[in-house]
């Protein structure tokens, strides 16, 4: 459970590392500091869920079983790539002059691609869906910086790629906290 937990606990992290640091003008301050303190309070709640499901024990339906290679072979090729594709492509869209706004909107397209990949990886289809949602967001900042709506870019490809992470998580650490506090009968299936 720990090596799951370990996943989760990072999507949420930059979760609210995506709105904290993208939640700015052209958004109202004070809905800027609304969101930015809900990112927080939510990470808090989702890693104190954490902690209680992971004191409780291994869920019965083996949703948390440990895997020794989550994090090694494919994973690191998987992140790799992730980091490659982050770096160059930032770099090359500089080096092509465009709007500042677009990393936001390039990190999310390759974070949301690297959770697709992680899907297949891990074989949770669950991941997907925020991956899904970021590459989606992401193309949409992308286009976005192309017109007059470059500033609203950090908030689309940002704090709502930020959003999803921290929803995908909440889906996670719920249903690994439901396994945990209401295991199954042995025998059952």
């Amino acid at each position: 459970m720990l090596q799951r937990m370990s996943g989760i606990f990072i999507g949420a992290f930059f979760g609210t590392v995506f709105v904290v640091a993208n939640a700015h003008a052209p958004l109202n301050p004070a809905l800027g500091i609304a969101l930015r303190v809900l990112a927080v309070l939510t990470f808090a709640g989702l890693l104190t869920l954490a902690l209680r499901a992971g004191r409780l024990g291994q869920p019965a339906d083996g949703a948390g079983s440990p895997r020794a290679d989550w994090f090694r072979g494919r994973f690191a090729f998987v992140v790799g790539a992730e980091v490659v594709l982050l770096i160059g492509g930032n770099l090359a869209l500089r080096a092509a002059g465009a709007p500042e706004p677009t990393a936001v909107a390039w990190t999310a397209l390759i974070v949301g691609l690297h959770f697709v990949a992680l899907s297949a990886v891990w074989k949770r289809r669950s991941i997907a869906v925020p991956g899904v949602a970021l590459t989606a967001l992401g193309v949409t900042g992308l286009v976005m910086a192309a017109t007059s709506a470059v500033a609203w870019v950090p908030f689309v490809s940002g704090v709502l790629s930020g959003v999803a992470l921290l929803g995908g998580c909440a889906y996670a650490i719920t249903h690994t906290y439901r396994a945990a506090v209401s295991p199954r009968p042995e025998g059952a299936q």
